[in-house]
């Protein structure tokens, strides 16, 4: 009989191949079969964008964040990265029996900093104790809506050969500074997470000539990239020379043989713009704090090959797959 794996919640080909044969093919209806972010309704002559996000992170606290700020931050980037302006937010927290009253005051502190600086409110929740050993510490479920901005139009339909590819800053931040928390490894320097909200950068540079947005978070970026030439067809070209990557996440990723493409964010953004404006979009990310090391990295192809191929500093070409394990688990 098949069996649940940790690959399954990777973010990567496992997971999509258990979420199309299993949730889309039972639970098949128009808002769930777009697998966007974030569910888009209309109601009422307006539009609205609907997400939920479980939060499962080992350990709980880590440099930049906790599981509390990561919640929030990872419900409104959803809402965002459709096109929306994060309002309302759900909030259910599920605990094991004998979790420290100070860490979960922590946590529900952090919650209320990280919803302050995003500009949402909780305004329904649940709590829920399970017996000790039933639960790691605390899980939580967010849920957000949000309504759309009259001037996004944010779709993968309108991509076309040439746009060019955005990334909002360097990758990997916040993958490894989990790892190195979750191991305690003595790393001389430090890496903090990247966790923030985007919606002041988003709503800073929204326009129609954003084609489509995602947050890099599970699988990393190049995940991400293969979820976009699928649902596009065409093959994506990016230039490694192009890709910020932190000193520190570059070094910790040779020593530990991992790969900063495939490491997670949460408090970047893929953007896919039409070609003529990119340079003038890529100003107006870089003069965001969240944005200042925005760059182009490459662009969509003629092809219809749905490859993501990267160019390698000595001049090569590779192909970017889509993570087919688990490169470590609990990650978000």
């Amino acid at each position: 009989m098949k069996k649940i794996t940790l690959s399954h919640g990777s973010g990567g080909r496992l997971m999509h191949e258990l979420i199309k044969g299993l949730f889309v093919k039972n639970l098949n209806n128009p808002f769930l079969n777009k697998l966007g972010d974030s569910a888009l309704i209309h109601a009422k002559n307006k539009d609205f964008a609907y997400t939920t996000d479980s939060f499962v992170i080992s350990p709980i606290f880590f440099p930049g964040g906790d599981i509390g700020k990561l919640a929030v931050c990872g419900t409104v980037n959803d809402l965002c990265v459709s096109g929306a302006k994060p309002m309302y937010l759900s909030c259910g927290m599920i605990v094991e029996e004998g979790f420290d009253y100070s860490d979960l005051e922590r946590i529900t502190l952090s919650i209320k900093d990280a919803c302050k600086k995003a500009g949402v409110y909780v305004v329904a929740g649940d709590f829920k104790v399970v017996e000790k050993g039933a639960a790691d510490k605390i899980f939580i479920n967010t849920s957000g809506i949000g309504e759309l901005y009259d001037n996004a139009r944010i779709s993968s339909s309108h991509i076309r050969p040439g746009d060019k590819v955005i990334i909002s800053g360097t990758i990997g931040d916040h993958g490894a500074a989990v790892l190195i928390a979750r191991e305690e490894l003595k790393f001389k320097s430090k890496i903090h997470s990247d966790c923030a909200p985007l919606n002041g950068l988003i709503s800073s540079i929204i326009s129609k000539d954003i084609k489509f947005m995602r947050d890099p978070t599970r699988g990393g970026l190049a995940t991400t990239l293969n979820e976009i030439v699928q649902e596009v067809g065409y093959n994506i070209g990016i230039d490694e020379k192009s890709l910020p990557v932190r000193e520190s996440v570059r070094v910790l990723c040779e020593i530990l043989g991992l790969e900063p493409l495939y490491m997670a964010n949460e408090g970047k953004v893929v953007l896919v713009v039409s070609a003529k404006p990119a340079s003038r979009i890529l100003s107006r990310i870089k003069r965001h704090a969240l944005g200042r090391g925005a760059r182009i990295i490459g662009e969509i192809e003629r092809e219809k090959g749905k490859k993501v191929y990267l160019k390698t500093r000595i001049g090569g070409s590779r192909i970017l797959d889509m993570l087919t394990g688990e490169q470590f688990p609990r990650i978000c």
